[in-house]
């Protein structure tokens, strides 16, 4: 295998010269992050390596750019070695006349939705809006305490089959809303960005994939992160003072009232930062780490292995400790956030989760039939169909990823 390897590693000559994609480029600390956008693909380098980056992007040829670096830097590069871990990055098409074989772009999402007719979404006074909105609306609520959500307010009709699928389509609504904010954003920032569903452990999620923002200045990194909490807050927040100007007997009054609700359920979520959730990515960004799930997991299984099986670990070192000291921190305190998580909501899950579901399946599959009246067969068909459909939509969705992941 190692023969073979070597034997295809393409051979590049002294005088040739690299033509690069269109990548960007920025300061990160003592780093620089480089990436290509239309693969998401992203690398951090030395700040030899970013002038490299720099030299072969200007058509310096690959013996020049190693002159240069020496001149500069005292020190050798291995600049034919370097391009060809840039080509492995996607980051290469061509080195000299010979094109380099490159994979296919995913498609974004909505790719019609251009950056500038989406320019607003990272204005200032759009940020200062979606922090007053609920001040204005917890000022409402404190004199209005009969407006403070309460989950009785889901249950606003007695037909428990319209309040499921009403419930489910607002719900999914939202949802697609939140990430959608996440799109916009990300767009005005010039990232593709794409949507698709996900699984995190028990939950089925929409996600957005908007890795490009890794280039943009920190104000629009953490905008982007931050988009889908401001919009779920802007809209609950919205809601209050319609709350307020509606007679609480009508039933738009109740039926805004289980939208309020629905729009705040998901915020929350966002606090379980073990399942890389929005509020994950600004931690993320704000420690200054590269990977922090991936760095906080091989952690934590280090630590396990460690602990289970000492004699075979002990000479095992730390993945974590090659890491620059702010990171290796953050990471260690990540894993134990990270461990003690996933065991709470797996735990949850194996207790409450999976025997509500299926207490409520075989309820409702029991509520089916002629001498059970309308009503049952209406409310039992709709438990089958949200909460069936909801289970298979996530076997099939984690099915699908993991194939994808393992292709």
């Amino acid at each position: 295998m190692r023969g073979t390897a070597a034997k295809d590693r393409p051979l590049i000559e002294p005088s040739a010269r690299v033509l690069l994609h269109d990548l960007g480029i920025r300061r990160d600390r003592d780093e620089w992050i480089v990436g290509r956008m239309a693969t998401r693909t992203f690398v951090a380098l030395p700040a030899a390596g970013a002038r490299a980056v720099e030299l072969l992007g200007r058509g310096v040829s690959v013996a020049g750019t190693a002159d240069l670096l020496r001149a500069e830097t005292g020190e050798e590069l291995d600049v034919e070695d370097f391009v060809r871990d840039l080509a492995a990055l996607g980051f290469v098409a061509r080195i000299g006349d010979r094109p380099v074989p490159d994979a296919v772009p995913a498609r974004a999402s909505l790719p019609w939705l251009r950056p500038g007719a989406v320019r607003f979404a990272l204005h200032p006074a759009l940020a200062v809006l979606a922090v007053l909105l609920p001040l204005a609306a917890a000022g409402i609520l404190v004199r209005r305490p009969d407006l403070v959500p309460c989950y009785r307010d889901l249950l606003w009709s007695p037909h428990g089959s319209l309040v499921l699928v009403t419930g489910a389509a607002v719900g999914w609504a939202l949802l697609f809303a939140h990430e959608l904010a996440h799109l916009v954003t990300a767009r005005a920032a010039g990232v593709p960005g794409r949507m698709r569903l996900g699984t995190r452990l028990q939950f089925l999620v929409m996600q957005t994939d908007i890795s490009g923002i890794e280039l943009a200045p920190r104000r629009h990194r953490l905008t982007a992160y931050l988009a889908g909490i401001a919009l779920n807050l802007s809209v609950a927040s919205a809601l209050v003072p319609v709350l307020a100007l509606t007679d609480p007997a009508t039933t738009l009054h109740r039926v805004l009232a289980a939208v309020l609700l629905l729009a705040l359920l998901p915020l929350p979520f966002q606090c379980m930062v073990f399942t890389r959730t929005d509020l994950y990515f600004v931690l993320q960004d704000v420690t200054g780490c590269r990977n922090l799930y991936g760095d906080g997991l091989a952690h934590a299984r280090h630590r396990l292995r460690r602990l289970l099986r000492v004699r075979r670990s002990a000479g095992t070192a730390d993945p974590s400790a090659g890491l620059p000291p702010h990171e290796r921190r953050a990471v260690r305190l990540y894993s134990l956030v990270l461990v003690a998580g996933t065991a709470a909501c797996l735990a949850f899950m194996a207790a409450v989760t999976v025997p509500a579901d299926l207490t409520l399946l075989i309820r409702a599959a029991r509520g089916l039939g002629p001498d059970q009246g309308l009503a049952r067969n209406a409310d039992s068909a709709a438990v089958l169909i949200v909460l069936g459909g909801v289970n298979v939509l996530w076997l099939v969705t984690h099915w699908r990823n993991r194939r994808r992941r393992s292709a």
